[in-house]
This record gives C-alpha cells, sequence and structure tokens, in this order.
C-alpha cells in the first residue's frame, strides 16, 4: 500500500543474508516514515619524470553489436568458441597489432616521423628482463626521444585485450633494454625500427592501474645509434571493467534474458588461452566474439524495446539481480568482482536459470490490469488498483527486489492517519510500491498508496511468477 523509503535496481540492499531465496517466511511487522512502510526491516620513484597526459584516454570498445535474427540455433558454449586452431589465432593477433599499429604510423607521421613498420614475426624480448647479457656500452648518439604512447599517458577504462605500443624518435638497438610494468605483467616485446610493442600473454588484469617504466641512461632504452633515453619515463594508465557486451552474451546463454545468443563464424575467439573453464570465459569477457541475439517468442513489443546489447538496460539489471539471487549473493544491479566471478564459474559450468523469465506489465488504464509473461507464455491477466492521484503508482520498469509471503504493511494515509495492514504474496519493484494482495470491494481502479493490489487467488497465482530480478513495467 505504501511508499518504503528503499529502492531496487542498482543500489546495495543490504547484507546478503544465508540461504536467501525466493520467499522471506513469517510475520513481518514493519515501521515506516510519513512515506509509508520500510520493507527492508529484516608510488612514484623519484628520479622518474610522468609523462603528461596526451588527452583523454579512449575506452576500449566491446566490438561489433550483434544483429538481431528471427530464428537460430543453439548457442555454442566457451568451449566450443575457445577452440580455434593455432593458425586461426595467429592471424586474429597478427590483424590487431597490424590494426592499431596503423593508428601509431598515423600520429609519428604526423609528428614528422617516418618509416615506422612492425614485423608481427619478429623475434619478442620477455617483458621481465632488460638485455642484462651484454655490458651497457657508452651513451655517444643523440638522446633518444619519446614520440607517442598507446594507451596514452593518465587514461582510464583501457580494455584488458589493449596491446601497448611505444613509438621513438630514432631505431632502436638490438640490445636495447625493454620497458617494465609495476603491477608485473607477462608478455613479450617486439621491436621494429623505433617501434616497440607488447602483448600480454592472457591479458592486464580489470580494475587496476598500471605504471609503464622506461628505463634511462646506459642500461636504458637504447638506440641503434648509442643514443639513449635521457631521465627514466613512467606512463600510468588503468583497466576498465570487462564487456557489457559480454554480459548479455553470458546472461543470454544462461537463460536469464529472454533471447538466445550464439557467435557467428567470425566472431569465434582467435588469440589467447585456448582452454576454456573460467580463464577461458574470462579472456571472452575482456574481448567479446561477435555474434548475434534471437528473440524468444511471446513477449511484447514493450519489453523488447528496452533492449540495448551496449548499454545499461532495466533487462540487463533485472537478469543480474535474478543471478545473485540464484547464486546467494547480495540482490542488486552491482557488478562486482564477485558477481563476475560467479558468472564465469556459471559459465564455465553451464548453470541455467532454475525458474525462467518473467516480464510482467500494469496498464494505469481504464480498467487497471495487470498481464504477466513466463517464459514466453501470458499466465495471468486480472484487474487490479493502483495509486491514487495523491499517492501515484511511478510510471517506469523496475525488477523485483525484495518479497515476502506475509507482512504488516505499515505506514501514514494522506489524512495524517495510521495504518498496520496485513498483506501477502509481496513482490517490491519500486522503493514502497510493490504488487501485493490487499481487499477491496472492486478492482481495476486507483485505490492504493502505489501498490499494485490484486485479488487473493490472483496474487496468489502471480507471486511464484514475481521471482527477484522479475521486471514490472507501470505504464498509462
Amino acid at each position: 500500500m505504501g511508499h518504503p523509503s528503499v529502492n531496487g535496481g542498482d543500489g546495495v540492499l543490504g547484507e546478503e543474508r544465508p540461504g536467501q531465496g525466493d520467499e522471506a517466511q513469517g510475520r513481518q511487522t514493519q515501521s515506516n516514515n510519513t512515506q509509508g512502510s520500510n520493507p527492508q526491516g529484516n608510488a612514484a620513484r623519484g628520479d622518474e619524470t610522468q609523462v603528461p597526459g596526451e588527452g583523454a584516454g579512449q575506452r576500449q570498445g566491446d566490438g561489433d553489436e550483434p544483429a538481431e535474427q528471427d530464428a537460430g540455433p543453439r548457442a555454442e558454449t566457451a568451449s566450443q568458441i575457445l577452440q580455434d586452431s593455432g593458425a586461426d589465432r595467429r592471424s586474429r593477433a597478427a590483424a590487431r597489432v597490424g590494426l592499431t599499429t596503423a593508428v601509431v604510423l598515423g600520429v609519428a607521421v604526423a609528428a614528422g616521423i617516418g618509416g615506422l613498420s612492425l614485423l608481427a614475426n619478429m623475434g619478442g624480448h620477455d617483458a621481465t628482463r632488460t638485455r642484462a647479457d651484454a655490458a651497457p656500452a657508452a651513451v655517444t648518439g643523440p638522446p633518444l626521444q619519446l614520440v607517442s604512447v598507446l594507451p596514452s599517458a593518465n587514461s582510464s577504462g583501457v580494455s584488458g585485450a589493449t596491446n601497448v605500443l611505444i613509438s621513438f624518435s630514432a631505431r632502436l638497438a638490438q640490445t636495447s633494454a625493454m620497458p617494465t610494468f609495476r603491477p608485473a605483467v607477462a608478455g613479450k616485446w617486439q621491436a621494429s625500427g623505433s617501434l616497440l610493442s607488447f602483448t600480454a600473454s592472457a591479458f592486464f588484469a580489470p580494475w587496476t592501474r598500471y605504471t609503464l617504466l622506461i628505463p634511462a641512461g646506459r642500461a636504458g632504452v637504447r638506440s641503434a645509434t648509442g643514443g639513449a633515453v635521457a631521465k627514466p619515463l613512467r606512463i600510468v594508465f588503468s583497466t576498465g571493467g570487462y564487456s557489457q557486451l559480454r554480459l548479455g552474451q553470458v546472461l543470454s546463454q544462461l537463460g536469464y534474458l529472454p533471447m538466445s545468443w550464439q557467435p557467428t563464424a567470425r566472431g569465434r575467439l582467435r588469440g589467447g588461452s585456448p582452454a576454456a573453464g573460467v580463464v577461458g570465459q574470462e579472456q571472452l569477457a575482456l574481448s567479446p566474439p561477435a555474434g548475434s541475439f534471437t528473440w524468444d517468442s511471446g513477449y511484447p513489443a514493450s519489453l523488447r524495446a528496452q533492449w540495448s546489447a551496449r548499454r545499461p538496460n532495466a533487462l540487463l539489471r533485472g537478469a543480474v539481480m535474478a543471478f545473485k539471487a540464484q547464486h546467494k549473493l547480495a540482490i542488486n544491479g552491482k557488478l562486482t568482482k564477485k558477481f563476475w566471478h560467479e558468472l564465469f564459474v556459471a559459465a564455465a559450468t553451464s548453470q541455467q536459470n532454475t525458474v525462467g523469465y518473467t516480464y510482467a506489465v500494469t496498464e494505469k488504464g481504464s480498467p487497471e490490469t495487470l498481464t504477466i509473461w513466463h517464459n514466453g507464455r501470458r499466465v495471468l491477466h486480472s484487474l487490479t488498483n493502483t495509486g491514487i492521484p495523491i499517492r501515484p503508482t511511478m510510471s517506469g520498469t523496475f525488477p523485483v527486489y525484495l518479497r515476502f509471503r506475509y507482512q504488516i504493511m505499515s505506514g501514514t494515509n494522506p489524512d495524517g492517519s495510521h495504518y498496520a495492514d496485513p498483506v501477502t504474496f509481496v513482490s517490491y519493484f519500486n522503493g514502497g510500491d510493490a504488487v501485493h494482495y490487499f481487499p477491496r470491494g472492486s478492482y481495476g481502479s486507483p485505490q492504493s498508496l502505489g501498490c499494485v493490489e490484486l485479488p487473493y487467488n490472483e496474487a496468489q497465482k502471480a507471486w511464484p511468477y514475481l521471482t527477484y530480478g522479475s521486471l514490472v513495467t507501470v505504464t498509462g
């Protein structure tokens, strides 16, 4: 009936409760503010030079957005996506390095530096060593200047699958020392002319601040003519999180979205670890394969209109909350490291959604109605009551975030009087607005203080479908 002050969606809804599942049994007495009841009663070195920012860092893209199809075969597993030939892997790696090199070449030409080329099949240098097999020669040539670096200094949101490219003002010596990373990153450096490129063995860790250290002097990076970098340089950049595109792909494969997903032929992963499992899933989340989403039939157009593979939306938020509920995590829309780990494990072991997919629409028309779809079938259509003009039910789409089989809902009426009403089959979806049973003489018109009220039999039928993360759209 009332408007509790707690909201669902992306906010943290409290500590995780042991054994948290589809219901909270027992009598729940809630106190309330003037709006209604509260449903939740229950380090840098001193001798180094910091390279200034070269402009805002580019966030790495998630790849081409898959085109939706009307029909398609069942999605392949991550193991199948990851099991590609070594030739395909080398082809993908060469293409990626070639594309990124073209970008750096453009920067170099604009700066008056020509002749930069990258030989993808040249021998590489271990990123953890600095060519200490020969004694450093004296500095004899002109100073070696830094021309450009990708990712640029102070950039953020860098993809974990990125390559690091450094352009210098002169051709590098074959015995030159190599830059290093803090924290350390396993991988290989490759030198070609005045260009250095680094490819990580696996990937840069997400949500991590990295410092690229370019050594100077006799034991530092050297040119073929004997020149050296005058002073050690530091380039700082930060990686972003995992791809939202991949989030939708995995949640679709596990049955938490009203659609399926499968990779295209060109979307198979070419590069990185060929092993499936959690490591393979993490790699796919950093460099998602191309593919297509295919909608399940039977759902209304109002649901499909809210979907986007690239941007945050109600469908993804609800799917995340549904996943968290089934995996005993705090039920909110936050994409934490713990959530991603559990998602990778679920994807690697094919842990499917066990309760199906539900979508509900409340129409504030005349009469007012509630319709529920489950797994593409309409399972309920009933008259309902929404909020009165002074306490209206807010329009929008919201995920169910709290449920009670029985509750005492208490609060303050518009005239200032107090109420404490027993209600059953309660599913909160937006603050204090919930779908629940409440006895009325009639249904189909605005009578509540914001909730969506149903007759007893219809509320009893609706409640098992309105599980955590189920979306409720209020319109009209």
